[in-house]
């Protein structure tokens, strides 16, 4: 099976706990979120999210990811859902890592792996690279105010 991830990161000056609050209020994204404009469910592995994925110049999307990871102040990570298994499938995951003095490193990624990623291997980073670093601008500045 063919893979490819689109690696983000960045520098937050707030403790995890602080991070880990905002990324799992997923009603007060539409107050700061860029690409994700409105979310629910239920924080427990093996539930199902609504996510409104929405970046700007998007038309936009609803999907029902299900929650794959939920380990407080670490990681979050949920796998999206397939239209077609096997062809295209993804995994969405932030993980906190602490750094010393009250700030973290977020690793924000987001794995495809499945049949045609040969053909899409391109086109997926480009259309996930910048609305992910747009995601984690906004979540330093909620952080960090």
């Amino acid at each position: 099976m063919f893979s490819v991830t689109v690696h983000t990161e960045i520098n937050i000056n707030a403790p995890a706990e602080r991070v880990w609050n905002i990324l799992t209020d997923l009603a007060s994204y539409r107050d700061w979120n860029p690409m994700i404009r409105r979310a629910g469910g239920e924080i427990r592995q093996g539930a199902r999210l609504t996510i409104h994925f929405n970046p700007r110049g998007t038309k936009g999307r609803i999907f029902h990811p299900k929650l794959l990871v939920v380990e407080p102040n670490r990681e979050l990570r949920w796998q999206g859902q397939p239209e077609v298994p096997f062809l295209i499938e993804s995994e969405h995951f932030f993980i906190i890592r602490p750094m010393g003095g009250g700030s973290v490193r977020l690793d924000h990624d987001m794995m495809f792996h499945g049949l045609i990623i040969p053909i899409i291997k391109n086109f997926a980073v480009r259309t996930t690279e910048g609305p992910f670093n747009d995601m984690n601008r906004a979540l330093k500045e909620r952080a960090e105010h």
